[in-house]
């Protein structure tokens, strides 16, 4: 089944364009299938970004997570129908939280797929 995903990058000062990736939202529509994955290494992300504010950062994550389930945690945009809030989640922004180039491939198991680009994006 083809599929797409976009890395999650910290980035807290857009003006400098430095970031962390933190995260991969992976969407297969076949497979009715968004979900993310995100791991905050606290240490990393306090020796690159030292004002960082890391409970705002979960917090978007957290958001994502309700975006990709499609629950309260992610307001309105959880309402919508799945390929729309990837759609959402992909659309570059200007937060602490942004979505990376698109990317694409092919999968028997999303979810293991989801695991294995964590691993090695992040």
């Amino acid at each position: 089944m083809p599929y797409q995903y976009v890395v999650l990058r910290c980035v807290p000062r857009v003006d400098r364009e430095e970031f962390l990736n933190v995260g991969v939202v992976l969407y297969c529509e076949e497979a009715r299938f968004l979900d993310v994955a995100w791991a905050v290494d606290e240490a990393r992300l306090g020796a690159a970004f030292p004002s960082l504010d890391l409970a705002a950062l979960c917090r978007s994550l957290e958001f994502v997570a309700g975006v990709c389930a499609g629950d309260d945690r992610g307001g309105s945009a959880g309402a919508h129908p799945i390929g729309t809030r990837f759609g959402f989640l992909k659309a570059p922004r200007s937060t602490v939280v942004q979505p990376g180039p698109v990317h694409g491939g092919t999968t028997t198991d999303p979810a293991s797929d989801l695991r294995r680009l964590l691993a090695h994006a992040v």
